[in-house]
């Protein structure tokens, strides 16, 4: 008895040891030829490191764009001073994207860049002091002359806020984003191809900005009042009125946070591609990877979910790229 259980028992791990090595890694090879397709797919079989998760994230986007799943698109103000923005654009216009969530560096960013703010290539190891002594921001490699930013923002705001806000003394930051998205010439605006495709965007920190501190100013002078609750209000419905969600989510913060906060209340998301480069070691959220928010009910125990990680200026075009 105790033999033939002894057997079973070996056999058994055989099974799992066979199962676990079935899946052989492969060679890529590549040259000038090569479409992004072909890449992605040869990242798969690569084994190592991040090469499976990134061909994993742009199958699961394949997945949950298909249809019958209502997309959240999160990220960070910074990735919008980048040519990312194109990237993002893109998807909005591609119909990749049903809402977006993000902070108010993302609103600054697109403003400033749609209305002519001078955005160039630098190096991070640039002297900062020296950039101070010459008016230049530094946002990692990327320069900003101070004068393209905090001051052009301003100007934009107090000409387009007056009609923005004519008979009207309450609006919701997604209307706002949305009233501005409409005004905008420039057709790599993320805000003006939300517009167009009536895309949401949701800023749940408006205030902590350049765009935000410019609301504040003027509602010293003029009637204004933020609706917050009824963009809560928005994304709510949305994920009560979705058959399934899911979130593309880069980098962490409140904007990450806000979309997996609100599909909590449904049980989680049911897709989830998480592109950043924080670790989860310090017990951040922002560091927090997707296996962790299961333990929230923010996804799905049964999501189908992945993790890449590495700067998402190289990562999500190739993901993009591969499902287009």
């Amino acid at each position: 008895m105790s033999g033939r259980h002894s057997g079973s028992k070996i056999g058994k791990r055989r099974e799992i040891r066979d199962s676990l090595i079935a899946d052989k890694v492969k060679d890529l090879f590549v040259d000038g030829r090569m479409d992004i397709v072909t890449l992605v797919q040869g990242f798969s079989k690569m084994g190592g490191f991040m090469a499976p998760h990134l061909a994993k994230a742009s199958e699961i986007l394949k997945e949950m764009t298909a249809g019958g799943t209502t997309v959240f698109l999160s990220f960070t103000g910074n990735v919008v001073s980048t040519g990312l923005r194109g990237v993002i654009a893109q998807m909005v216009r591609k119909g990749l994207v049903n809402a977006i969530v993000t902070t108010c560096g993302a609103l600054d960013h697109d403003l400033a860049r749609a209305y002519g703010g001078r955005y160039s290539c630098g190096e991070f190891e640039y002297d900062d002091v020296m950039l101070n002594e010459l008016e230049i921001h530094r946002l990692g490699n990327v320069l900003i002359p101070l004068e393209d930013y905090g001051p052009l923002i301003e100007k934009v705001m107090r000409r387009e806020l007056p009609e923005i806000m004519r008979g009207r003394d309450s609006i919701s930051p997604s209307e706002l984003a949305s009233e501005f998205g409409g005004r905008i010439k420039d057709e790599n605006s993320i805000l003006r191809a939300a517009c167009e495709m009536k895309v949401p965007v949701y800023v749940p920190g408006i205030i902590d900005g350049s765009f935000g501190t410019n609301l504040f100013f003027y509602a010293q002078t003029n009637k204004i009042r933020l609706d917050l609750f009824k963009d809560m209000n928005s994304i709510l419905n949305t994920v009560y009125d979705s058959r399934k969600t899911g979130g593309v989510i880069i980098g962490g913060g409140i904007s990450k946070h806000h979309v997996i906060w609100w599909n909590q209340f449904k049980e989680g998301l049911d897709y989830c591609v998480y592109l950043t480069t924080a670790q989860e070691y310090d017990g951040s959220l922002s560091g927090a990877l997707p296996r962790e928010a299961i333990s929230w009910g923010k996804v799905k125990p049964k999501a189908r979910h992945v993790a890449v990680i590495g700067d998402v200026t190289i990562t999500l075009p190739l993901i993009v790229g591969a499902v287009l």
